[in-house]
């Protein structure tokens, strides 16, 4: 996925959650480019993993809306939340790294869908068409973000009022969570609630689906 995000050295510049661009990966935490990371987003395991059916499910999605998938990857989740928002909604597949643009493009041309746009976003914001976004979602990629708290505050500017945030990430809580040898990479539920705060935001749902992630939504009360 997968922002104001921050790699090591890289020369493209890829997202995590689900990213290319030819420049200096110098903006996104633990990136790698788009042709190596689709080959990790489209394992089998990993796709089983996700549970990709019941987290869209639980978003409680409704038909017309307009749905940002910060950080898209291979597109896993924009299609299936296409579908489900239905041909007047919308979802905005985002990605800081523009080879995996025309791979979500020719995965909804697949399924017929074409209510999917693609975005080409930057680190620093994520560069949205449109400034009345009913929901985000962040999956496995806010901890790739290096400035987590600037980007959240460049994001707010494209929702709707009364929108959610939608974050599914690693819990640094639990022992020996993923990237645990990457204290860069970690982040609570506890951290992303106050930079919820900080911009208008509250928890109005927690979902009880992964034993190393949290799946919090914070919904717009300013």
């Amino acid at each position: 996925m997968r922002r104001s995000m921050r790699v090591q050295s890289l020369t493209p510049l890829v997202m995590v959650g689900c990213c290319l661009i030819t420049s200096p990966l110098s903006a996104q935490l633990g990136g790698r480019p788009a042709n190596e990371w689709a080959i990790t987003l489209e394992s089998g395991q990993r796709l089983e993993r996700l549970q990709i059916e019941e987290v869209v499910a639980a978003l409680g999605l409704r038909p017309g809306e307009v749905v940002a998938d910060i950080g898209a990857g291979t597109g896993v989740f924009s299609i299936p939340m296409a579908l489900t928002v239905g041909p007047t909604g919308l979802v905005l597949a985002q990605e800081v790294d523009a080879g995996f643009l025309p791979i979500i493009e020719e995965r909804a041309g697949a399924e017929g869908v074409t209510n999917v746009e693609t975005v080409l976003g930057a680190f620093e914001d994520p560069r949205l068409p449109r400034r009345d976004v009913d929901v985000a979602l962040f999956h496995d990629v806010l901890h790739h973000i290096q400035e987590r708290e600037s980007y959240i505050h460049a994001l707010v500017e494209y929702m709707a009022p009364g929108s959610r945030i939608i974050v599914v990430d690693y819990d640094s809580n639990v022992p020996g969570v993923s990237h645990s040898d990457e204290p860069e990479m970690l982040i609570t539920p506890q951290q992303v609630e106050a930079w919820m705060a900080d911009v208008g935001f509250e928890v109005s749902k927690v979902h009880q689906m992964f034993e190393d992630k949290f799946f919090v939504e914070y919904t717009r009360v300013d």
